[in-house]
């Protein structure tokens, strides 16, 4: 099978193999956002991050022995989680093969390398026969998708019927102003993003590849907070960044995190939803 894919996988893999492991150094185990109750909340990254992944770890509600999906793994630390949590066995894909390498020698040392193995695979043509997982997730891998309907239809086929699906994703919100507009095209020309999502796509996506039970929460309120936190992270390894892409582009990545987390075209979402 070949997809023509934009951005592809190779562009997808340099940027969390470059800069990625910058921002991982910067930010914490956790690559995604962060979860707080509320604008009185301090928790710190750490707890927000893995706040985070408790909420998928609930929607997904994986039964012990279940065989999970985790689409988009990262380095590993939400299915090292997800494992111990809930006692299943993960299979963890990525495009990126420092990330399977970090993954699987991080979930060695953790004692869960028999509960958790990872591979370089494309979620958009997933090398596994028909049905042969109970659950699924992608934790903010969606946003780099050339296709998130093709994800969404090769979920569905790898799944069991009754399989849930649990997604978190960075969106966009309508409507797009001029400045929001300026925002947005920077992040997919510099990101490997081609489009971000809408709560209305997501919707039609999921009934088009036979998902039922669909439940979607608009989260923005509870982690817009990160982008913040995470531009002034990044301030900290500024020179870093500056060695890997250049000052002006580093001062750009850092000036363009902030400007993200400020417009109101930025959002969030977490869905579960039932594979029919």
């Amino acid at each position: 099978m070949t997809l023509k894919q934009s951005p592809a996988p190779s562009d997808v893999r340099t940027v969390y193999d470059g800069f990625g492991r910058i921002y991982g150094s910067a930010w914490g185990r956790n690559i995604h956002y962060g979860y707080w109750e509320n604008d009185a909340d301090d928790s710190s990254v750490e707890v927000a991050t893995d706040r985070l992944t408790d909420l998928m770890i609930s929607g997904l509600a994986a039964q012990p022995g279940q065989r999970v999906l985790d689409i988009g793994c990262g380095v590993g630390h939400p299915a090292r989680r997800l494992v111990r949590a809930c006692d299943v066995d993960v299979v963890g894909i990525t495009v990126s093969h420092i990330q399977v390498a970090e993954a699987t020698e991080l979930t060695a040392e953790a004692g869960l390398a028999d509960r958790a193995t990872f591979q370089f695979a494309d979620a958009m043509d997933l090398p596994f026969p028909d049905g042969s997982f109970d659950a699924a997730w992608a934790f903010e891998s969606m946003w780099h998708m050339p296709d998130r309907g093709q994800v969404l239809s090769e979920a569905a086929r790898v799944l069991r019927p009754g399989g849930r699906l649990a997604v978190a994703d960075v969106i966009q919100r309508d409507p797009i102003s001029p400045e929001g507009r300026v925002v947005l095209d920077h992040i997919c020309e510099n990101y490997a993003v081609r489009s971000l999502g809408t709560v209305d796509e997501y919707r039609v996506a999921l009934a088009d590849n036979g998902f039922v039970d669909v439940e979607i929460r608009d989260i923005t309120d509870n982690v817009i907070r990160t982008l913040g936190l995470m531009a002034d992270a990044f301030e900290t390894v500024r020179d870093k960044l500056s060695d890997l892409v250049g000052a002006e582009q580093a001062d750009s990545l850092i000036d363009f995190v902030r400007r993200f987390g400020s417009i109101p075209e930025s959002g969030y979402l977490f869905l579960t939803a039932v594979r029919a």
